[in-house]
C-alpha cells in the first residue's frame, strides 16, 4: 500500500487545478479518497472529529449487505435449478446464480456511477460516496429477470431526478433504489408482477412453469381458502414459517432471506450506522396492521400472521436498509419512532387492501419520505412550545 500511495501522491499534481488532466480532478479525488482516508485537516473554527466518515460509513453498510447479496446468488440458482429439476450442488448453484446476479450488479454501478462522476466534473465538486450502496441495493430489489436495458434506465432516472436536481447525497428527499424500484414497476409493471420473472428458469421450462411469489399467491387466492390456503414453493410443495424465514422461495434478489437480512441488522445495529428507534417501529407498526387485520379475517390476505408478513417480500429489507437510510427518514428521536411505525403499519394496508399490489413496502417508504420532514417539524415544535410552557411556569 506504501507504494500505491508514493505513486497517487507523484501523480496528483497532473490532477489539481491547471494540470495536464485537470478536467479528470474529480475523478482522481474520489478514487483516492476510496482508496485512502483523507488527510486534510481543519484550518479555522471549531470542528469534532469522528473516524466513521461517509465512506466508512457506506462501508459499514455494504458489509451488512453482503448476507443477503450472496445468499440472492445461491437462491438464484436454487429457484433455476429447482424449476428445470436438475439436482445440482452448492458450487453449482452458487456459480450460476452468482453469473446471474453480476451483470445486474455491474449495470447498476456503471451507470449510477457513471452520471455521479460526470455531475462531479461539471460541477466541479468532490464525488460522493452514497451511491455505494444505492447501486449494491438496486440490484437487490428486482426480480432477477428484469432485462438490463430497463435497469440502466431506471437507475439513471432515479440518479438524476431523486438525486441529482436536489443536490446530490444528502439532500435528496426519496431514497434512490427505491425510487429505481418505483420506475420498473410503474414503467415497466409486466416485469415486476411477481410472476415467472422472480425465477430464473431453463428455456425448456418457461411454458409450462409458473413461479408466482408467496404474496402474489396470497394476492390471487379466493377467499372460499380462508383457513385452508398455504403458500406452497416452486415445485407445490407447502412452505412453512422456517423455509419463509430463510428464504429459499421465488421473490427479489436480496430480499428472500429474512435470517440474511438480519446478520445485516445486526451489522448496522452494533456500528451505530442505523437506528434500532426506526428498525424497531417499523416491525411494530407491521406487527400492529397485521393483528388488527387478523382480527377482520374476511380474505386470505387479512389472515395473513405477522410473522408471515415480516418474512415475505420485502418487509424485512426495507425495514433494516431502506427506512433507516439517514438521510430520507426523519432525525429527530421522537420523530423516528413515529416514522418507523407508520411506514409498518402502512406497508401492511397497502399489501392487504390493494389487490394489484401485493407488496406495499416500497409504496410506504417512498409516501414516508414525503412526511418525514413534516413529522420533524411537528416534533421539534412540540418540544419548543413545552419549553415555552416551562419557562413561563417558573
Amino acid at each position: 500500500m506504501k507504494a500505491l500511495r508514493k505513486y497517487i501522491d507523484k501523480i496528483k499534481p497532473k490532477f489539481e487545478e491547471g494540470g495536464r488532466f485537470g478536467m479528470f480532478r474529480s475523478v482522481f479525488e474520489g478514487i483516492e479518497s476510496f482508496l485512502f482516508v483523507p488527510n486534510h485537516t481543519s484550518k479555522a473554527g471549531v470542528h469534532i472529529h469522528d473516524s466513521m466518515d461517509s465512506k466508512r460509513a457506506m462501508t459499514v453498510v455494504i458489509i451488512a449487505l453482503l448476507p443477503a447479496l450472496l445468499f440472492g446468488m445461491y437462491n438464484t440458482g436454487y429457484q433455476h435449478y429447482v424449476s428445470a429439476g436438475v439436482d445440482a450442488g452448492f458450487v453449482s448453484t452458487f456459480i450460476y446464480g452468482m453469473l446471474a446476479v453480476l451483470p445486474v450488479l455491474i449495470v447498476s454501478y456503471v451507470v449510477g456511477l457513471g452520471i455521479e462522476f460526470t455531475v462531479a466534473q461539471w460541477k466541479k465538486e468532490e464525488i460522493q460516496e452514497g451511491f455505494l450502496v444505492s447501486g449494491i441495493l438496486i440490484p437487490l430489489i428486482v426480480p432477477i429477470d428484469t432485462p438490463l436495458w430497463m435497469i440502466a434506465l431506471a437507475t439513471a432516472f432515479a440518479v438524476i431526478f431523486a438525486k441529482e436536481v436536489f443536490g446530490g447525497t444528502g439532500y435528496n428527499i426519496f431514497n434512490v433504489a427505491l425510487v429505481t424500484r418505483a420506475f420498473l414497476f410503474f414503467a415497466y409493471p409486466g416485469s415486476m408482477s411477481g410472476d415467472s420473472v422472480f425465477v430464473r428458469t431453463a428455456a425448456q421450462t418457461v411454458d409450462g412453469f409458473s413461479g408466482a411469489t408467496p404474496l402474489g399467491q396470497i394476492n390471487m387466492a379466493p377467499n372460499e381458502a380462508i383457513g385452508s390456503f398455504q403458500v406452497v414453493d416452486t415445485l407445490g410443495n407447502p412452505l412453512s414459517l422456517w423455509d419463509m424465514f430463510f428464504g429459499l422461495i421465488p421473490g427479489s434478489i436480496g430480499e428472500t432471506s429474512t435470517l440474511a437480512i438480519l446478520l445485516g441488522a445486526v451489522v448496522l445495529l452494533y456500528t451505530g450506522i442505523a437506528s434500532w428507534k426506526t428498525m424497531g417501529s417499523v416491525f411494530a407498526g407491521g406487527i400492529v396492521a397485521s393483528l388488527l387485520f387478523n382480527l377482520a379475517g374476511t380474505t386470505v390476505a387479512m389472515s395473513v400472521t405477522p410473522w408471515e408478513h415480516i418474512c415475505l417480500g420485502g418487509f424485512a429489507f426495507g425495514a433494516v436498509f431502506m427506512a433507516t437510510d439517514p438521510v430520507t427518514s426523519s432525525r429527530t428521536e421522537t420523530g423516528k419512532y413515529i416514522y418507523g411505525f407508520l411506514t409498518g403499519l402502512l406497508a401492511i394496508v397497502i399489501r392487504v387492501l390493494n389487490p394489484g399490489y401485493p407488496e406495499g413496502m416500497m409504496m410506504a417508504i417512498l409516501f414516508m419520505n414525503i412526511f418525514a420532514p413534516l413529522i420533524d417539524y411537528y416534533v421539534v415544535q412540540s418540544n419548543i412550545s413545552r419549553r415555552l410552557k416551562r419557562a413561563r411556569v417558573k
